[in-house]
């Protein structure tokens, strides 16, 4: 039996900073008529508000580490302020949202970061996605909308990277859907120069990946964003691509897709 097809359409950057642009998108994602599941990330208004609260925001190998404080805005932000912003104005659309976080139904469990090189803090990695329950919402006709937020079980709220989310959800899924995964952004994919935003490789496998990454082409931000697609391909996701918001209606050819060959 054909499995049912399910997008899964990660958003983060200044699609999420810039009312405009999050509206359109909103609009745009309501009108998909497969199932669909929604991640934000709100890196950008997390530290924004955490600057205005004079705490300040530290960073390394393009993730963030959360202290006590630093976990309380982010919560805050992303449970809160971003996640119930686009869960109303997917309503406004007519699309039946629900804002989630880890903790709710117990979707997503995670474990703090083990300590190595960099003590992350309450920073989480991902265990186990509950895809029955995940699944009942869909059945329902009901978008779940995920923020950035995981749980542990023992009562522990975690930040967890919302790339990472978006692919543990859809290798969680692909075991009951044929999984898509969208990564929505500001530019139009991977770029061969930051500076030209033109410069869009088109296509990246594997090796091509490893060759982007010695050369210093693939770093940052973007380093984490492509362990997770590459992590979700070897797993049973079956198409991943990078772009702007006008890639989940299929109304641009300029976009980034990843595969493993």
């Amino acid at each position: 039996m054909e499995k049912q097809k399910l997008q899964i359409v990660k958003i983060g950057g200044n699609v999420i900073n810039d009312e405009h642009a999050l509206n359109s998108f909103l609009k745009n994602f309501s009108t998909l008529k497969e199932p669909k599941i929604l991640v934000h990330g709100g890196g950008k208004r997390a530290s924004e508000i955490s600057s205005a609260m004079g705490l300040v925001s530290k960073m390394v190998n393009g993730r963030r580490v959360t202290n006590a404080e630093t976990l309380e805005v982010v919560t805050m932000v992303y449970a809160g302020l971003l996640n119930k912003n686009i869960t109303a104005k997917l309503q406004q659309f007519n699309c039946n949202a629900m804002g989630l976080t880890g903790a709710d139904a117990n979707v997503i469990i995670a474990h703090k970061r083990d300590i190595n090189d960099v003590d992350y803090g309450f920073v989480g990695d991902i265990d186990k996605i509950n895809p029955e329950m995940i699944s009942l919402l869909l059945e329902n006709k009901i978008t779940p909308v995920f923020c950035a937020i995981t749980h542990n079980k023992k009562g522990q709220l975690l930040n967890t990277n919302a790339d990472t989310i978006a692919a543990e959800i859809a290798i969680g899924m692909s075991k009951l859907f044929e999984t898509e995964i969208n990564y929505v952004f500001e530019l139009q994919g991977v770029l061969k120069n930051i500076e030209d935003e033109n410069s869009i490789i088109e296509k990246i496998n594997l090796k091509k990946y490893k060759q982007l990454v010695d050369e210093g082409i693939i770093a940052n931000g973007m380093l984490p964003k492509l362990q997770n697609c590459f992590n979700a391909l070897e797993n049973g996701v079956g198409k991943v691509k990078i772009g702007d918001a006008s890639l989940i209606n299929s109304t641009t050819t300029k976009y980034t897709t990843l595969s493993l060959k």
